[in-house]
């Protein structure tokens, strides 16, 4: 249970910290681009008195609380990357109880909530109960990010990281089994012509749609949970014009090894298939993201970071806390026996879409979870 000091202190700098995630979430941060919303945390985590933070090729901001280079390090991390492209001030506005802004829960509350209790620990320095404390506001966790900096962190550190948080998420929901996926750029090219005077000729929309059409009579396995999608579709010149070119994003998930190797089998299958003389197809990987199981030492630690986890989340929260795969930063260091969980710190709804937003009352409820979920690492 955290003492009344630390109480106090959420109580006396809530109102700082929500300041704080409103400038963060206007600052645009798109997959692979970054580098605005790095360079403000990492001037930020200066002036606080990081002396040591640092940012990293993959745009990570990293700032290693302590790390005396031991075999034990605990890692916390939270996104900086949103799905949007603006590459301008994102629109952010307050409506009642709801803080709305493209990319304001994932992932940036849970950002300005980690960064609270940094700031609490550069104020009043805490000694470690294990090695070392490794915070990172990290880069491209969405979608053709490709979970670029959490590798990278990954790389870098690899085994000596022994605990992983990943904290994107809302407050009653817990990740901690990876699900695991391939991410394709298909190209269709043809030799196309005049829609009246080249009839006949193959379309490049028309090949790439039997494409989609087989990968959706795909049967997926029974065992776990595989799916599959194509995300985007473009392609041709003209409403007269046979298309010369056209291109999709698909992908194909599970949360069992054995769905991701059934499904690129098929996928491949279909692509091989598919190209021909006439239709002639181009595949390129554009992501991929393991799946993990741990080894059984490594899996009693991961269930004791569970067990505490969803009964703090309950005691803040009063609700009953799910449990569930998904795809997140935690998939590379589950893919490397870590013991790794994601959670975050605030309830919302609208996550990638426009609309998105952040209930404001649920926030200091949040900033206590997170204050002991972190501290608890620590001597107090």
């Amino acid at each position: 249970m955290l003492g009344n000091e630390i109480k106090n202190y959420i109580e006396e700098h809530a109102a700082e910290t929500y300041e704080l995630l409103k400038t963060i979430a206007v600052i645009p941060a798109p997959s692979n681009h970054e580098e605005k919303r790095a360079q403000f945390l990492y001037n930020l985590l200066k002036e606080w008195g990081a002396e040591n933070v640092y940012i990293d090729a993959a745009l990570n901001v990293i700032f290693p609380y302590v790390d005396d280079g031991s075999e034990d390090l605990t890692v916390f991390m939270a996104h900086t990357d949103v799905v949007f492209p603006d590459t301008e001030e994102l629109p952010l506005y307050e409506d009642g109880d709801r803080l709305c802004c493209p990319g304001i829960g994932d992932d940036t509350a849970n950002v300005a909530a980690m960064l609270m209790v940094v700031r609490y620990l550069l104020l009043h320095p805490l000694k470690p109960k294990h090695g070392g404390i490794l915070f990172v506001c990290n880069s491209g966790e969405e979608g053709l990010g490709n979970l670029k900096g959490v590798r990278s962190i990954c790389t870098r550190y690899g085994e000596r990281m022994k605990r992983f948080y990943s904290f994107d998420g809302q407050l009653d929901g817990i990740v901690n089994q990876a699900v695991g996926s391939s991410r394709f750029r298909v190209s269709a090219d043809t030799i196309g012509g005049h829609s009246y005077g080249c009839f006949g000729n193959p379309n490049a929309i028309a090949g790439l749609s039997r494409v989609i059409s087989e990968i959706y009579d795909i049967t997926v396995p029974e065992f776990g949970k595989t799916t599959y999608n194509v995300g985007t579709i473009s392609g041709g010149t003209s409403v007269n014009t046979i298309a010369q070119h056209a291109e999709m994003l698909c992908e194909y998930r599970s949360d069992d090894v054995r769905g991701l190797d059934i499904m690129s089998r098929r996928f491949a299958t279909i692509f091989n298939n598919r190209n021909t003389d006439r239709v002639r197809l181009s595949v390129e990987v554009v992501g991929e993201r393991p799946c993990g199981s741990l080894q059984a030492d490594t899996q009693e630690v991961q269930d004791e970071m569970l067990a505490r986890a969803v009964s703090l989340l309950h005691e803040y929260t009063g609700k009953k806390i799910e449990v569930s795969a998904g795809s997140t930063d935690c998939n590379i260091p589950l893919s490397m026996n870590i013991p790794s969980l994601c959670y975050g710190f605030y309830y919302g709804d609208g996550a990638h879409t426009r609309e998105e937003y952040i209930e404001i009352s649920s926030l200091k409820t949040g900033y206590y979870a997170a204050f002991e979920s972190i501290l608890d690492y620590f001597v107090c």
